[in-house]
Order: structure tokens, then sequence, then C-alpha cells
């Protein structure tokens, strides 16, 4: 279980696991972390990935720096800037804590390490550090490069009926937030998610957005997508879905009889 700890900063604040700093040698959580230049200056590997991510090396572990940033067309106007409606309510806070929660539950989800905000007039900036899946491909790429067949489908599906069980809403589920590793599905990027009832209309609109960016990164229309990746990926993924939602919602429901 990670204890969150709180520490006041001149611009905001950050919320981290209590346990990083003394892996680091130190008592507190440098505000210099989440930047991704003082890695550099320091002699660590830094690499980027997909929108505002670097992978880094740090003293506490291999982690992934993420700073808040829009999508869309607001992004041109709006940027990274977010308007303020109190700190539990700021991305990095509200993911870390829900980060947490899911590994709490068992859920195989980034280790959150750190977040932060910074206030600006009416608004504030946000950053995010989770511990790094090692030796992991995304969904996305296993789809690109061969690198997948019906096993893999059939464990994602199963994974996602896991989170979706658990109450575990996703906001952006798409075919790059789903890391596959030797021996586990992992589900990232939490931002915007949320923990409910789990409704069978937000866990097929889920389902049907993890589709349309299926389809995306084939270069496809949704609907026009081809008979293999129909039968080889979306079929056996759906299949092994429906079969381990059914199994989690009929052991909730013993649970509650007894």
């Amino acid at each position: 279980m990670i204890e969150a700890k709180r520490q006041a900063t001149a611009e905001g604040a950050i919320l981290f696991d209590a346990a990083v700093p003394a892996q680091a040698g130190t008592s507190a959580f440098d505000p210099a972390w989440f930047d991704p230049a003082y890695w550099r200056g320091h002699s660590s590997d830094v690499a980027g990935g997909r929108g505002s991510v670097s992978y880094v090396e740090a003293p506490f572990g291999s982690v992934v720096i993420r700073h808040y940033r829009r999508g869309g067309l607001v992004a041109r106007l709006m940027g990274d800037f977010y308007f303020w409606s109190g700190e539990d309510r700021t991305r990095g806070f509200a993911e870390f804590r829900l980060l947490a929660q899911l590994r709490d539950l068992g859920l195989p989800v980034p280790a959150p390490i750190a977040a932060r905000y910074s206030r600006s007039g009416l608004g504030y900036r946000g950053d995010l550090v989770t511990r790094r899946i090692d030796n992991a491909t995304t969904f996305a790429d296993a789809l690109t490069t061969g690198r997948f067949d019906s096993d893999i489908a059939r464990r994602i599906g199963a994974e996602i009926a896991a989170f979706h069980a658990a109450g575990a809403y996703h906001a952006d589920l798409n075919a790059h937030n789903i890391l596959v590793t030797a021996d586990r599905i992992w589900i990232v990027d939490f931002d915007r998610g949320a923990l409910r009832a789990p409704r069978e209309s937000w866990r097929r609109s889920n389902l049907e957005r993890l589709h349309r960016s299926c389809a995306k990164v084939l270069n496809a229309a949704p609907r026009i997508v081809d008979a293999d990746f129909r039968d080889s990926v979306w079929l056996p993924l759906m299949q092994a879905y429906e079969a381990a939602f059914e199994r989690h919602a009929a052991r909730a429901l013993r649970s509650v009889r007894t």
C-alpha cells in the first residue's frame, strides 16, 4: 500500500509516495525531479515517448514523467493550462490517488511516484511520475508489427473485464494505453478516470472507443476493418471480455449473499 505524503512548494504542492525520497538519499521530493532536463544534466538516461512523456532512469528506479497537456482543438488555446477548482481536483493529484486505489484492488496499473501542480493566475499546470512497466509493448505496436495473436487478444479482453468489474472507468481506453508483457496486461494513463458502478453504458462506450482506436492504428474505418482483425483480434477479445465479466459478476453476487 502506498503511503501518500503532501509537500508544499512555492507555486503549489507535491503529493508523493513517502518511500521514494529515501531511495534517492533524501527526506523530501525534489521539485526538479519532474523536469526531464534535470535528469539529462545529471547523466541519467532520458528518452521521449508519446506527447509530453519522458522515460527516465532515476535513483529511485525507471520512471515515466508526464506533463499534463490538453489534446484536440482546445490545445491550441489552452495548451498545458487548466482552470483551478481545488487541489483535490488537479489532474495529477486525482490520478495519483486513483492509481493507488486501483493497485490496492490488485489491478495492474503503474505505481504512482509523485504528482504536482503549480498555480498560475486562475489556473495551474501539472505533472505526474509513475513507475515504468519494463519490457512492455503497446497493443498498438503489437497490431502494427504483427507481434500479436488470439491468445494476447483474450488476455487483453479478460483484463479489461477485471477493471470494469471493479468499476475502474478509463476516460481514453485506446490501443496505446494497453501494455503487453510476457506475464501481464497493464492499463496506463488514468487521467480523468474514476471508480464508479460498472454500468453497461460506460463499459460499452470504453470498448467502442478501443475498437475505434484499433481501426485508426490499422488505418481503417471502424466498420471496415479487415476480416483478419475481426477474427484473430476483436472476436476473441470480446469473447474473453464477456466470459470474464460474467465470472467477476457471479463472484461478486456470491460474496453479497454470504
